[in-house]
């Protein structure tokens, strides 16, 4: 347990952290989730992205990052990304770690346990061996507990006790707390949501590919998918060029609420983030799709 520190939810431990080490120069592999920025920005630090592209499925130039990593104080990296889904192999964050010894690599692994398996790709085992490894993680999107705001940082104990010394005392609640203890034991819980998100996700991906709109869908290992639309075109619009949040919009006024992700990091103002929901919910979701977007003759 000293390697341990709970937090009011997995962003603000983002936010302790930076005011605690102080960071002067960060690294952000972008798209990602918009909390990593602000909280560097909130200690003062500058922040310098390091651009995933969306032609190469926005995965992630490792050995690129490799090689400019140790110029940082600190590397932030979701693992699985926010919002676009990609995951990274343990392998290689740990050859991370080791290759900027100087350099704090903060992975968040809030959504790795929508995978059926973390073998292969968690590093939480890994912060007693080093000093420079932080992993944050969130119980609020698996066990679906957002209001309750319960997360958890693994670092190294001297790390931890600076911690303790900078955020609120009595940051988590009880009802938090014992929500989270039960939700880890529920092992029922675990097995059939990963199961069901996995079969639900193949389902949407599949059934969107086979609508023929020309909406660009990106590989998921999460509950979400990131989807560009820049080639898809709304019913009824007089625009040649369409925005996410004309999109969302649309999707609103047919009662589904989707993500605008225009405020992410380089992403543009062509993509939405769609959320994996039971089958009922995907297929009106699906029948909404079409009837909100033209047919495409985009290949």
């Amino acid at each position: 347990m000293s390697e341990v520190v709970l937090g009011n939810g997995a962003a603000e431990l983002f936010y302790v952290l930076m005011h605690t080490i102080r960071p002067q120069k960060i690294l952000l592999p972008v798209p990602s989730f918009s909390e990593y920025e602000r909280a560097a920005i909130s200690s003062g630090a500058s922040v310098d992205y390091f651009r995933m592209l969306p032609e190469e499925g926005f995965r992630l130039n490792q050995e690129e990052l490799i090689k400019n990593a140790a110029n940082y104080d600190a590397v932030f990296i979701g693992n699985p990304n926010n919002p676009t889904g990609c995951i990274l192999e343990s392998d290689f964050i740990i050859r991370l770690v080791e290759s900027a010894p100087e350099t704090t690599i903060i992975i968040d692994e809030s959504f790795l346990d929508f995978l059926k398996s973390d073998s292969g790709y968690s590093v939480r085992n890994q912060v007693s061996r080093y000093q420079n490894l932080v992993v944050v993680a969130s119980l609020t999107k698996f066990y679906a507990i957002p209001g309750l705001r319960l997360g958890f940082g693994l670092m190294n104990e001297q790390l931890v006790k600076k911690i303790d010394v900078q955020k609120d005392p009595w940051n988590v609640n009880l009802l938090a707390q014992k929500a989270g203890i039960a939700a880890l034991a529920d092992r029922k819980y675990q097995i059939k949501t990963r199961n069901f998100v996995d079969a639900e996700r193949e389902y949407l991906l599949l059934s969107l590919k086979q609508l023929n709109l020309g909406i660009k869908l990106f590989t998921s290992t999460v509950n979400f998918i990131l989807m560009d639309i820049q080639k898809c075109s709304l019913q009824h619009s007089k625009s040649d060029r369409i925005t996410a949040e004309e999109v969302a919009t649309a999707y609103r006024e047919n009662g589904v609420l989707v993500r605008n992700c225009d405020n992410y990091p380089l992403l543009g103002d062509t993509y939405i983030r769609i959320a994996v929901r039971t089958r009922e919910e995907n297929n009106q979701f699906l029948e909404i799709t079409k009837r909100i977007f033209q047919e495409s003759d985009v290949l």
